[in-house]
């Protein structure tokens, strides 16, 4: 066990003065060690000193890089795009009131533009990575979807991004839906099944359910078909679907006879 030793402490024998000797000895030894891995990091420092500036200067830059391309660019650009886009999406909410080809003419000047103004495909061409942008993509999918367009409606519905719990079902469902009109029903089972699955509410779930089970029955999927129905008729008996679901279990289980 280590004694106390009071300041100006002398040893009176031999085996005291050893072990003070040893004692000396250790932390001379301790305090050479930290002078030497000091003296080592400090070397390093001083010869990889360009290369530390160099690492600390690039971090600095790309931080300040960043915060500047936010407020200095992007921030405008979205700006922009949103005042550009107004014009087309006029166009969109009126195609969707009007009928026959004054509706195909209408969702064209929402794609394509019109007195001037860009169009949604204008919108993606300039002002990609924007939140305009990729509301454009939602927005140019449909268009496309509506005027028989599938397969460029799918190739617009694919580029959108959307935690929304509705836009993103709705832009699912829409790639499932061009699917269906291309007679590709598996695809269109599929997409089905995403949009129901990816959000739980009274809206695009049994929506997309119905869709589902409809297109299982087009494929001969009776047992499929049966589950969806039942979700409707179980989870969203107050949803406008749920009046639907007998004629279609009554076809589902009659295939199962």
């Amino acid at each position: 066990m280590a004694t106390y030793k009071k300041r100006g402490y002398k040893p009176s024998n031999k085996e005291e003065r050893e072990q003070v000797a040893e004692q000396e000895s250790t932390t001379a030894e301790v305090f050479n060690t930290l002078d030497e891995g000091a003296s080592r990091t400090e070397t390093w420092v001083a010869d990889n000193q360009k290369y530390i500036y160099i690492i600390v200067g690039v971090a600095i830059v790309a931080v300040l890089g960043y915060l500047g391309y936010n407020r200095f660019v992007l921030e405008p650009k979205q700006n922009e795009a949103a005042n550009e886009m107004s014009q087309a999406q006029d166009y969109m909410a009126s195609a969707l009131r009007a009928n026959g080809a004054q509706s195909d003419s209408l969702y064209n000047l929402a794609l394509n533009g019109g007195e001037g103004k860009y169009g949604f495909l204008d919108i993606i061409d300039n002002y990609g990575g924007t939140d305009a942008a990729n509301l454009a993509h939602y927005n140019a999918g449909f268009a496309y979807l509506r005027t028989g367009k599938y397969q460029e409606a799918i190739e617009q519905l694919e580029g959108f991004e959307s935690d929304d719990e509705i836009f993103a079902a709705l832009a699912t469902g829409g790639i499932g839906d061009a699917f269906a009109q291309l007679e590709q029903p598996e695809e269109a089972l599929n997409y089905y099944e995403k949009a129901a699955e990816m959000r739980s509410n009274s809206f695009t779930t049994p929506r997309f359910l119905l869709k589902a089970a409809i297109t299982a029955i087009k494929i001969g999927d009776a047992d499929a078909a049966e589950g969806y129905l039942l979700e409707i008729e179980d989870e969203y008996p107050e949803a406008p679907e749920a009046d639907k679901v007998p004629i279609y279990l009554g076809q589902a289980r009659a295939m199962k006879n």
